[in-house]
């Protein structure tokens, strides 16, 4: 196929973290045609760069070779994301609820039921101005709550997800919806304090793991952990060639999971289903059956740990007059007794590592730092660090700028795009609520809580407050702004959370998105948001587990329908403001920070580590 048969290649990211500072994956080329994207395919490394040029690497072990490949290891959310710009569920022009009236009733009970009418950009923008000008006059900053957290499209200089309080933070403030460390949940919670990883509270000297694996282990423990579909979005198709490299060399797989997920049905040479949320049962019974039979290292703990005496008084039923039997365990696991002590007897005779995405469910549900801690322990008691023991993560490589976080052979360089970066900001006058306790927090104030609820913080902060909402003295929320309006699909409890929209303390709902759909639904006014193909901007790919790489992105197909990226959205407030003054005098400037894209594109490649000697003419 010619060059010109198939369009013009166009680079773009098309990980879903959505935070753009340097975490992307999933580099691919774009072919579009007369405004049009004809297909979206694999970015071939061989076509730009030499192996050598590349810095390529290997792993070598028991006569194989474990290579990167030189083309994107995309997933199927990635090559089908044509269909997801070109949805027929695309907003094509902002939107007002037709009973919902700044200057009369405001019907908020009708929120999620009502249709909407067609209004104008300047309409849109002058009406959302004047509410946040509101806000501030009858009640307080802190009375406009920002919803920006979640994952999306990963965009730099036009990103989501914290446009919105850029703006605000220069107003005066706002409240900040805090998302919990949901992801590492158990982690977080249970296996900070038991050996202080953070920030995480995972394993965070992972590099080379996989090759340590390769060359000394005997299997890998996959528990609640399913590569095969959970690292897509952030990853690609790297931990699944991982999986099927261990097959090849003869590292056994043994998977604990509830059910028969994607990757226990392709790589499992033994599957043990467990109960849900009954994780940490079997692994006391474990510990117990070591402990019974002196198969644990008792050298390694003396040099290696404190408390240890402490928890084996625990699991020998000192505490409570219950040993942590194998047959206990059964009755609240279901797994055979048999099977525990074959597992436990395997393990202490074998170089056993265990691997995780994102701790699967037993590290998100109920009590789910107990599975997480005691994880921990068993490590402990095996020898965390001997050759072949170890813990690693399928996914979030190089996750917060971490070198150590990537178990493949690290890369010289991990670049950061966050002097560029134009979204996520958590302000200097923030007050802030927990995620969970929205519904709460709108329906029946005040909520109380201890710590930020922020994951990369220190263990430390957990015990911090109790923090309150409302602050002393100040608003409730009377106005919600979101650019993630996934509250009551993304989370359980979504009844709850429509009630809280339909509540009458709130007073406005203002959405900006791609799409109808979720939270939208319930929106007094629409903003159309676009996606990044509609953009110009500046991407890595730092989680692929491939190469570190830094790309200009340029515009794939011009903004469909009235869209406006999250940026230009707001921009499109800020200059609706300035007629007010006083603080709000210069806003929009203060908002753009004094450069164009263009121009901030240029800050990401001049400090993103970029080869020196390279121009940005020809980085474009």
């Amino acid at each position: 196929m010619s060059k010109n048969a198939k369009g013009t290649p166009i680079v773009k990211g098309l990980g879903f973290d959505s935070f753009g500072l340097g975490a992307n994956a999933c580099t691919v080329d774009i072919d579009e045609e007369a405004n049009k994207i004809l297909r979206i395919r694999p970015f071939h490394f061989d076509e730009h760069q030499t192996p050598e040029e590349l810095n390529a690497w290997k792993i070598e072990a028991r006569g194989k070779t474990f290579e990167p490949g030189f083309k994107t290891l995309i997933s199927p959310l990635s090559l089908c994301y044509k269909k997801r710009v070109y949805s027929k569920n695309r907003i094509p022009y902002p939107m007002k609820r037709i009973d919902w009236d700044p200057a009369g009733e405001r019907n908020p009970q009708n929120r999620g039921t009502s249709s909407y009418e067609r209004i104008s950009w300047d309409e849109a923008a002058e009406i959302v101005a004047a509410e946040i000008k509101r806000m501030h006059d009858e009640y307080a900053p802190e009375a406009i709550l920002c919803e920006i957290d979640g994952h999306g499209e990963t965009k730099v200089v036009h990103a989501s997800h914290g446009c919105i309080t850029h703006l605000l933070d220069l107003c005066g403030g706002f409240t900040l919806q805090s998302r919990q460390p949901d992801s590492w949940e158990g982690w977080y919670w249970g296996a900070k304090h038991i050996w202080g990883m953070d920030p995480l509270g995972q394993q965070n000297k992972q590099n080379n793991v996989i090759k340590d694996i390769s060359e000394n282990g005997d299997a890998v423990l996959f528990w609640g952990c399913d590569p095969e579909t959970t690292p897509l979005g952030w990853g690609g198709y790297m931990a699944s060639r991982i999986c099927f490299w261990f097959t090849e060399i003869g590292v056994k797989q043994i998977h604990i999971s509830p059910d028969v997920n994607y990757a226990n049905a392709v790589h499992a040479d033994k599957w043990i289903p467990v109960l849900p949320n009954t994780d940490a049962a079997l692994q006391l019974a474990i510990a117990y059956t070591w402990i019974k039979d002196g198969t644990f290292d008792q050298k390694y703990l003396d040099t290696h740990a404190v408390g240890f005496e402490n928890f084996k008084y625990y699991v020998l039923g000192g505490e409570d007059g219950v040993p942590k039997t194998p047959k206990w365990a059964e009755k609240i696991c279901g797994v055979p007794s048999y099977t525990i002590k074959a597992l436990a007897r395997y393990w202490a005779k074998h170089a056993v590592s265990i691997a995780h995405c994102n701790g699967g469910s037993f590290i998100r549900s109920c009590f789910a730092h107990e599975p997480a801690r005691l994880e921990v322990a068993l490590l402990g008691m095996q020898g965390l660090g001997k050759p072949g023991a170890n813990q690693f993560k399928f996914m979030e490589w190089t996750l917060f700028g971490i070198p150590t976080l990537d178990p493949l052979p690290p890369s010289t360089h991990i670049p950061s795009l966050g002097a560029a970066y134009r979204g996520y900001v958590t302000g200097t006058k923030t007050s802030f609520i927990p995620k969970t306790m929205i519904p709460e927090a709108i329906m029946n104030p005040p909520v109380s809580w201890y710590g930020h609820i922020s994951a990369g913080l220190p263990r430390e902060d957990q015990f911090d407050g109790p923090y309150t909402f409302p602050p002393e003295g100040g608003s409730r929320v009377h106005m919600i702004w979101s650019d993630s309006p996934c509250w009551e699909t993304c989370w359980n409890g979504g009844f709850k959370m429509q009630d809280a929209l339909r509540d009458e303390s709130i007073e406005c709902v203002v959405v900006q998105h791609p799409w109808m759909e979720n939270d939208t639904m319930f929106a007094d006014i629409i903003l159309p948001s676009n996606t990044k193909f509609e953009t110009e901007d500046i991407g890595t790919d730092c989680d692929s587990g491939q190469w570190n790489v830094v790309f200009y992105e340029r515009q794939a197909i011009k903004p469909l329908g009235e869209s406006k990226s999250d940026k230009e959205v707001v921009a499109e407030v800020a200059k609706k403001l300035e007629k007010f003054g006083g603080i709000y005098e210069d806003i929009y400037d203060k908002y753009l920070g004094g450069k164009t894209d263009d121009e901030w594109i240029r800050v990401g490649f001049d400090t993103s580590g970029a080869p020196e000697g390279m121009s940005f003419e020809e980085f474009k």
